[in-house]
């Protein structure tokens, strides 16, 4: 019998392939135009949005795309290194037990007060995706799937634990390196500012979001038959494998290992934003701290190694997608088109008005989300379109960081082609169809609740510019 194979989207890295080569070919089509170029007072180097002028079209040949990849490698050297390294840093602390312990140790605590359960751990999943893309916790699925249903509530609930806790964590962008430190290297601002407004964000978003799933988990506790999973769970119920017990108790050693996760993260903010470290040194704290851990861990230097290495494999992706993607923008500015692409973008946002400009931008992001679900990806696109255009309608970069943070971010949760989403709903065993059932109203939340935090951005001129 003849089976049909079923249509899938194309790798993330093919679909950037063909953006490259579709900018070559506008750099044919689009006329070639040049904004005058200042140093403002900030030393910065921005467009003068009174002069611009089209000049003699410099079409790039599909022949260079390759040495405009390689091009792209080289000067996303120190991203790609911090991300490769924090990924090998957390296949140690995975592989120690010390963040799964911690979990089971807190159920046990909290199960009898389900309200304080869900809260706590979906700003444990806040916390942690600050710092580490939500489809780190695939693994976790399951295991809050089970407590979930144990303690009354449905799978939905057990997976919304991870994904919406961990969606408010990486969404806006307080910590993470492979998008809002790419993107403010991409802008030009300094690593990690901005950090206040954006926590401010993080609270605002999370209230909302958890006291919606609250809501959701109280209601169907009372009444099974509101939960979109109820016909499923009658028909299959919801056991699975995984035991809480599994992976044993706290111990001196797994609580020093969360130490060094934190003493790190700390490290690396205070020296960021007080020491004007780079990616370089942020690349290098990673190797301090997967050092620290050989110590704590008592493990051999080898097998440390053997894990750091296969960690940071499992990064390579998202370090060939940021590289890759950097050759856009080198083309688009070789070809002279990417001015003349924000002149035009700037003649429609300044049709738009003016306070509905930064919401404007944050749907524009989230509009580029199904088509690019990578937030590397998506910041190696934007960035260099949306600084420009950002300094001609007279919005700050940090703003324009904000909008890409909310539109890379949350679509993430509604588009079935992230890997996040997809891969946590799988392991829990909820059907897209029935997340969404569940979805839908919090995603109109998220537009709304974001669209008036980048209206206030706009308002108190959000900085450093």
């Amino acid at each position: 019998m003849e089976t049909k194979k079923k249509k899938q989207m194309p790798n993330s890295i093919v679909i950037i392939f063909m953006v490259i080569i579709f900018s070559c070919i506008l750099t044919w089509i689009i006329p070639a135009g040049q904004y005058a170029r200042y140093v403002n007072d900030m030393g910065r180097e921005v467009v003068d949005p009174l002069n611009f002028s089209y000049i003699e079209q410099t079409p790039v040949s599909l022949l260079e795309i390759p040495s405009y990849i390689v091009s792209g490698f080289r000067k996303q050297i120190d991203i790609l290194l911090l991300i490769l390294f924090s990924g090998g840093v957390f296949q140690i602390i995975n592989g120690s037990g010390a963040l799964q312990s911690l979990v089971a140790k807190g159920v046990k605590k909290y199960s009898d007060k389900s309200w304080i359960f869900i809260t706590l751990f979906s700003l444990m999943f806040c916390l942690l995706c600050t710092v580490k893309s939500v489809n780190t916790w695939i693994p976790f699925a399951p295991i809050f799937v089970l407590m979930a249903t144990s303690m009354g509530f449905d799978p939905i609930v057990g997976v919304g634990i991870i994904l919406l806790g961990g969606a408010v964590g990486f969404s806006t962008g307080t910590l993470m390196g492979s998008t809002t430190l790419l993107a403010q290297q991409l802008a030009g601002l300094p690593a990690y500012s901005g950090i206040g407004y954006r926590a401010f964000c993080l609270v605002v978003f999370y209230i909302f979001t958890d006291i919606y799933l609250v809501r959701y988990a109280l209601k169907v506790k009372k009444d099974p038959t509101k939960s979109p999973m109820y016909d499923l769970m009658k028909e299959s119920g919801t056991e699975t494998q995984a035991s809480l017990d599994s992976f044993g108790p706290m111990t001196k050693t797994k609580w020093l290992v969360f130490a060094v996760l934190v003493g790190t993260l700390v490290t690396m903010v205070a020296g960021a934003m007080n020491l004007d470290w780079g990616f370089g040194e942020l690349a290098a704290g990673w190797i301090w701290c997967a050092i620290a851990l050989c110590v704590v861990m008592k493990k051999s230097p080898s097998e440390t190694v053997s894990e750091f290495i296969k960690g940071a494999r499992g990064m390579l992706f998202a370090g060939f997608i940021i590289c890759t993607a950097n050759a856009i923008a080198q083309i688009m500015t070789a070809g002279n088109i990417l001015d003349t692409v924000v002149h035009a973008l700037a003649f429609v946002l300044n049709m738009v008005p003016t306070i509905l400009q930064g919401p404007a931008m944050y749907i524009l992001n989230l509009a580029m989300n199904p088509f690019i679900t990578s937030g590397s990806g998506h910041a190696s696109m934007i960035m260099p379109i949306l600084t420009p255009l950002a300094d001609l309608i007279g919005m700050t970069r940090q703003t324009v960081i904000l909008a890409y943070n909310f539109g890379d971010g949350f679509g993430n949760y509604v588009v079935p082609t992230s890997s996040a989403l997809m891969g946590i709903l799988s392991a829990g065993n909820v059907p897209y169809d029935r997340w969404m059932k569940f979805m839908w109203k919090l995603f109109l939340i998220w537009i709304a609740v974001g669209s008036v935090l980048m209206i206030i951005a706009q308002i108190i001129k959000l900085g450093p510019a």
